[in-house]
């Protein structure tokens, strides 16, 4: 038995030796430098359709006002437009938009602001939750920290850093808040 394993062995060896002797030229002529230019490659990463049902409102001045204090902060932050549509839907979700402060026996615990954050859990004071610099700021920071969220649902993204009862009540938003990123990104 050892006999046929080497008699099978030196048959592979003589074939691999055969092969190179015959592979040798052609190789050696295929690795003659061309000159080659790198192709262009387009990579095209196109927004995800929304998902489901989607929601609109009209818009008031003031609402106009919060998406591009949003923009500006999510530009500020450095952030692509798609931080800007995931803050924007969330907003329209959690506040449609207004600056909302304390709504007496309407409010949610001690949510305020845009995002309807809670001092109690660590978002900020009342004066700084109320500010749409800082509550948007604030929400891009929580954005950051979930991994991948650039490539994950919207709904899934939002409900990361707000933590809502309603989890998939962000994905209604998600086209009016990339048609509002696409009219005041570059304004």
């Amino acid at each position: 038995m050892n006999t046929i394993f080497r008699k099978s062995m030196l048959s592979v060896a003589g074939l691999a030796f055969a092969g190179g002797v015959f592979a040798g030229p052609i190789a050696a002529h295929a690795a003659t430098p061309v000159e080659a230019k790198p192709a262009a490659v387009a990579v095209q990463t196109a927004a995800p359709k929304p998902q489901g049902d989607q929601s609109h409102i009209t818009l008031n001045d003031e609402q106009r006002t919060n998406v591009k204090a949003i923009i500006a902060a999510t530009k500020k932050a450095g952030l692509p437009e798609r931080a800007a549509v995931i803050s924007i839907a969330t907003s329209l979700q959690e506040s449609k938009l207004e600056n909302l402060g304390h709504l007496g026996d309407a409010n949610d615990h001690d949510s305020l602001g845009l995002f309807q954050q809670r001092p109690t859990s660590g978002w900020g004071t009342p004066e700084q939750i109320t500010n749409p610099e800082y509550s948007t700021t604030a929400f891009l920071k929580g954005l950051k920290q979930v991994d991948g969220w650039q490539d994950m649902p919207l709904t899934d993204a939002a409900q990361t850093v707000q933590v809502s009862a309603y989890p998939d009540a962000y994905a209604q938003w998600e086209q009016q808040a990339t048609d509002l990123v696409g009219q005041h990104w570059n304004s």
